[in-house]
């Protein structure tokens, strides 16, 4: 996961370009990549499944999504946890 950034205006390319020089991470690896928007309202997954980009996003219309504090900017979740993110939990 990534932390808070402005990334409301960036695609699959543009979030790849994050992942590469501030994470120093390959967005082509088949992990996701999880962004959150400075309101707290909006992320953006980017996962790369071998074959193809994907980009998934989501916009509470009420509420915030609950974020970690990252240490380095990079936290890593379980699959649990995304779940429990994506659900608002």
């Amino acid at each position: 996961m990534a932390g808070d950034r402005p990334h409301r205006h960036k695609g699959f390319p543009g979030l790849a370009l994050v992942v590469q020089e501030t994470l120093k991470r390959d967005p082509h690896n088949c992990h996701l990549f999880v962004f959150r928007g400075r309101g707290g309202n909006l992320i953006k997954v980017l996962w790369h499944d071998g074959q193809g980009a994907c980009l998934f996003s989501k916009k509470l219309e009420r509420g915030r999504f609950i974020w970690p504090s990252p240490a380095d900017g990079v936290i890593t979740i379980t699959p649990a946890q995304l779940g429990y993110l994506l659900e608002g939990l």
